[in-house]
């Protein structure tokens, strides 16, 4: 469990409202262990989860520690840059979790950015927000992570785009001036594209998402137990590099969808034929590798045409 506003919270995992009393608790514990557990025939991932769960909830102290909001710098906190799970997140106790990011101080060369990582998907989380708390009433902070923790998932699951995306821009920005990045592009009646990202290998259409859960492939799609009904990341994101190429008349060398690195067991997976995959699943601390050449077609690309090109044409979001 990661603390990341897309998982489910120790009470989802257990199945019981954050009201229940410590022996509905105790006793939804026990039967989730019972019925997850491998030895009789559970799935492994589940049973971690509820251990987790339980460790967070499960006595009154840690249960009051994770009421009201406070956390360790242990597992359940966001890494810092660079962590195994590459979740290029600072580590905190707080707000600083979900709140944007603040500005960088350091003068190291960084990649040349332009537009606002993750700043549509916090437009409509803060809305949706504002909707479910109910409009007109106040909210003191909308990153409290009491809050943001006791909002429906579909509501949670906004922010963690947003912090999936800055994380993704993190990644990217260090990988230094020869490397240019536009975010949030806009791709008409297909919504957005999160980052076209232009290296001396190639330009890449990028999608950052967390779903909150371990995710798969199958038949040239992604599937998991927490996609929205109907959503399908894989055509979305080709449609969306689709419609910034029509409107920008630069072709993408390929399509990424960056995940953390918890949803996926293996680095990078092809989606699609091997000889012309439709896009690559990527883990997150997997990036850099992948944006650097590693798995880019042989040859390169005139990175002052395309630069020139996209910047004339290209729109935001």
């Amino acid at each position: 469990m990661t603390d990341s506003p897309a998982d489910a919270t120790p009470y989802e995992v257990l199945g019981v409202p954050a009201t229940a009393d410590e022996e509905t608790l105790r006793r939804a514990y026990r039967r989730a262990a019972r019925e997850s557990h491998p030895d009789l025939g559970g799935d492994a991932h589940r049973f971690r989860q509820v251990q987790l769960a339980w460790e967070r909830i499960g006595t009154p102290s840690a249960r009051r520690a994770y009421d009201v909001g406070s956390r360790g710098s242990g597992s359940g906190a966001f890494g810092p840059a660079g962590s195994s799970d590459g979740s290029a997140r600072r580590p905190g106790t707080g707000r600083d979790d979900y709140a944007p990011p603040a500005a960088r101080r350091d003068t190291r060369p960084r990649a040349r950015s332009h537009g606002h990582p993750g700043g549509r998907s916090r437009e409509v989380f803060l809305q949706a927000e504002r909707e479910w708390v109910g409009l007109g009433d106040p909210i003191e902070d909308p990153y409290d992570p009491v809050l943001v923790r006791s909002a429906p998932r579909h509501i949670r699951r906004l922010l963690g785009e947003a912090l999936a995306e800055e994380a993704t821009a993190s990644i990217i920005a260090d990988m230094g001036i020869g490397v240019t990045v536009w975010h949030d592009l806009d791709a008409g009646a297909d919504g957005k594209l999160d980052h076209a990202v232009l290296t001396p290998s190639g330009l890449w259409a990028v999608e950052s998402i967390d779903w909150g859960a371990p995710v798969h492939i199958e038949h040239g799609e992604i599937v998991g137990e927490t996609l929205a009904p109907g959503e399908r990341p894989v055509k979305e994101l080709v449609r969306a590099a689709r419609a910034v190429q029509k409107q920008t008349r630069v072709r993408f060398t390929g399509r990424l969808l960056v995940v953390p690195d918890s949803a996926v067991e293996e680095d990078v997976q092809l989606v699609g034929s091997p000889k012309k995959p439709t896009a690559l699943v990527v883990r997150r601390s997997a990036l850099g590798q992948v944006l650097t050449g590693v798995w880019s077609p042989v040859g390169s690309v005139d990175v002052f045409e395309i630069r020139d090109r996209l910047q004339q044409t290209v729109r935001f979001v």
